[in-house]
Parts: C-alpha cells; sequence; structure tokens
C-alpha cells in the first residue's frame, strides 16, 4: 500500500513564495496597485479604444515623471546592498545640473559660448564634464566612507549640506540659458510620445542588473554587505569596491540631472532633488533590498519604483492632499523594513 503525500496548495505555494521570494510579492504588490489604479481611473469611455488610449498615456505619464528618481534609485540599491546608504543624491543631483547649465548656457557670457563652442561640442564637453563631477562628488564620498572610516550617514550628511548650499550660492546671481537644441536630449518624442527618459531609465537597469549578477564587482558588493570581515579575508579590497559603490550612484545622479536639465530645461535650486534620497530608499526598501545589506536586486529596485510611482498617481487620483502623500511613503518603507526584519528572525 502507498502512502499519500500531501501537496501543498495554491494558497501554501503563494505564501511560502511571499515569504521567500521578494520579487515575487514585490511583483504581486505592484499588480494590486495597478489594479486599483485602473479602478481609480475609471471605465467612461465611450470606446475601449479610448479608455485604453487614456490608460496608457497615463502610464507613460508616470514613467516618465518618475524615471529621473528611478535611475537614482539605481544607484542607491547598490549602496544599500554594500550596506551603506546614500543621502547626497538629490543635492549632487542640482550641483551637477547647475554645473551643466553653465556649460551649454546659450548667453555670451556662458563657460563655452563665451570660448566660441556651442551647438553639439559644447553639449558633448558639457554632459562629459558633469558626469565626472557627479563621480568625482560620489567618489569624495566614498573616501570619506572607505578610507576614513566615517558613518556613511555622516559623510553623505555632510555632502547634502555642503552640495545644495554651495549651488544655491553660486547661482543666486547667475543668468543661464539651456539651448533649444539641447532639450532634443529629453523631449525628443518617438511614436508621438515622449518616452526617452523612460528608454534611459530601463537601459541603464538592464546593464545594471548584468553587472550585480554576471560580474565580479557586483559579487564583491553582495560579498561585502553579507559580511565585511569575511569579504576581506577573502581578498576582496574592500575599500576599493565600497569607494567605487559610491561612484557609481554618482555617475547615475548625473545621468538624472542631464536628463532633468534636457527635459525641462532649467533647475529649481532650492528644490529640485529635494526628497529624492527618501524616493530611491524607498523604492529600493519595497523592492526587497535589505537595509543591513547584503540582499536585493536591480529588478526589485525597479518594480519597487514603479510601486512608488503608482501609489502617487493613485493617491493624485484620489484627491489625497500632496503632503499627506508623503506619509503614505513612510509607511510604506516601515512596514517594508519591519517585514524584512521578522523574515529574518524567522
Amino acid at each position: 500500500m502507498t502512502q499519500k503525500t500531501n501537496q501543498p496548495t495554491l494558497w501554501q505555494k503563494i505564501q511560502r513564495q511571499w515569504k521567500n521570494n521578494p520579487l515575487f510579492s514585490t511583483a504581486l504588490v505592484l499588480v494590486l496597485m495597478i489594479i486599483l489604479q485602473t479602478l481609480a481611473l475609471g471605465f467612461e469611455f465611450e470606446t475601449f479604444g479610448a479608455w485604453f488610449s487614456h490608460w496608457s498615456r497615463n502610464w507613460i505619464n508616470i514613467l516618465r515623471n518618475n524615471a529621473t528618481v528611478g535611475i537614482v534609485a539605481l544607484g542607491m540599491c547598490f549602496v544599500i546592498i554594500s550596506g551603506g546608504i546614500d543621502l547626497a543624491v538629490g543635492s549632487t543631483l542640482v550641483a551637477v545640473g547647475a554645473t551643466l547649465m553653465f556649460f551649454v548656457n546659450s548667453y555670451p557670457t556662458g563657460i563655452l559660448t563665451a570660448a566660441g563652442i556651442t551647438g553639439v561640442p559644447a553639449f558633448a564637453i558639457g554632459i562629459v564634464l558633469c558626469i565626472a563631477m557627479g563621480c568625482a562628488l560620489g567618489g569624495i564620498s566614498g573616501f570619506l566612507i572607505a578610507k576614513q572610516k566615517l558613518p556613511a550617514f555622516i559623510a553623505t550628511l555632510g555632502m547634502m549640506k555642503i552640495c545644495r548650499s554651495v549651488t544655491q550660492q553660486i547661482m543666486q546671481t547667475a543668468a543661464v540659458k539651456v539651448p533649444a537644441e539641447f532639450l532634443k536630449i529629453a523631449n525628443t518624442k518617438i511614436g508621438g510620445q515622449v518616452i526617452l527618459p523612460i528608454i534611459y531609465w530601463l537601459i541603464l537597469a538592464v546593464i545594471l542588473h548584468i553587472i550585480s549578477k554576471k560580474t565580479p564587482f557586483g559579487r564583491q558588493v553582495y560579498a561585502i554587505g553579507s559580511n565585511e570581515r569575511t569579504a576581506r579575508l577573502s581578498g576582496i579590497n574592500v575599500e576599493k569596491v565600497k569607494a567605487l559603490v559610491y561612484v557609481l550612484s554618482g555617475f547615475l545622479v548625473s545621468i538624472s540631472a542631464i536628463i532633468q536639465v534636457a527635459r525641462i530645461g532649467s533647475m529649481d535650486y532650492a528644490n529640485a532633488g529635494s526628497g529624492y534620497e527618501m524616493d530611491a530608499i524607498a523604492a529600493v526598501v519595497v523592492g526587497g533590498t535589505s537595509m543591513s545589506g547584503g540582499k536585493g536586486s536591480v529588478v526589485g529596485t525597479v518594480l519597487g519604483m514603479l510601486i512608488i510611482a503608482v501609489m502617487n498617481n493613485l493617491l493624485n487620483l484620489m484627491g489625497v492632499p500632496p503632503f499627506l502623500r508623503e506619509a503614505f511613503k513612510g509607511f510604506i518603507v516601515v512596514v517594508a523594513v519591519l517585514l524584512q526584519k521578522k523574515e529574518s528572525n524567522s
């Protein structure tokens, strides 16, 4: 007589996946958010085509409006996996964006314009120098953390204050104008829609996913976040990898700054990038990355960013005041961290 084994039910399988697979739980929450958003948009349209057109335009707006912070979140993902934190991303974005505007400034007083360099050559020089600046600012944070052993919170908090205050001081009397040709970097239409920022975000996400999973650098970042002492004993240059993680974060912030300047043609030096730290951290944590380091994924970060973006859109559709939307965001982050802690203790 054969003994009949008990097969897990569908609900038990879902529960197991929810507990053990962060990507599954994140994707499930995203599906739920999309359903709620679709219901909030309503179905009062004459035809299915009219409804779908409205629905797709709403999605394009969501993705485009969150592409820049989504790119910043990709860098934050690596930082948090390594066991660190970067509070300077928003201020770095402002500093890099202001510098870029100086270089592409079309007024006669512009740095490159005064030297007779305009058009594509000026754009190329400005972009290269600003990417170098973003990497340098990230490298300073990385040096303070990796070499000088400052806590990541303190080092990046100091950089956050320095970058924004210095930028505001320099730019308060500056006169800059971004050329219309530069705006094509982010505003050129494809299929009748402005989707270039979305494309940049997705391309970077694919590249960074490959780096995180298929390269020695990616594996070393996970190893350091899991156990720094063990990583050091295994021969990993912990200081170098830590510093490179913050350089990578600075690089991605500079890309985001370039896209933002090209998209709107200006930058509010007092408020631009404000809250990017919170949004990026929220996306990373909601996407399943552990705040203690060593666990997480780029794919999860993209899904987490989509959850935050859809939640903001849903709250807007429901008429929730802007200030309370930040409360919802904070609540989600706290719940996500509590769930991580519960899973690690089980």
